[in-house]
């Protein structure tokens, strides 16, 4: 489902407020990438200015980097642990930026978002 990215129609009292214009393309917002694990798939959106967003929608693997030693290394992801941005993703398996991951390596937080960016970045936490 599209989002529109425009202003409310409703005043912080409760009164209407009169559109000044109709609603415009740039004002559409796009369907969100929501990447679990599973076989890697990618889906490739032209963005404004003809630009490219890669979303992520499935992926078995992670770059994890150890802040020690300062080495990354393409590691296979065995789980999502939980995800502070919604109960729910923690519950499906949602990958988004702060999700905490466990891979071969151990537990990583993901730095990278995923559903713009299409890869996953993280860093190895203490555990």
């Amino acid at each position: 489902m599209v989002n529109w990215r425009a202003r409310s129609k409703r005043k912080p009292t409760g009164g209407r407020l009169k559109a000044f214009s109709k609603k415009k393309k740039r004002d559409l917002g796009g369907e969100e990438a929501r990447p679990q694990l599973g076989p890697e798939k990618k889906k490739i959106i032209r963005a404004r200015g003809n630009n490219r967003k890669i979303k992520l929608a499935f992926s078995e693997y992670a770059n994890v980097t150890n802040p020690k030693t300062g080495k990354t290394k393409k590691v296979k992801i065995l789980n999502v642990e939980e995800n502070p941005a919604n109960i729910d993703f923690s519950r499906r398996g949602v990958i988004t930026r702060g999700a905490i991951i466990d891979t071969e390596l151990g537990k990583a937080r993901v730095t990278s978002r995923p559903g713009q960016v299409g890869v996953i970045n993280a860093v190895l936490i203490k555990s």
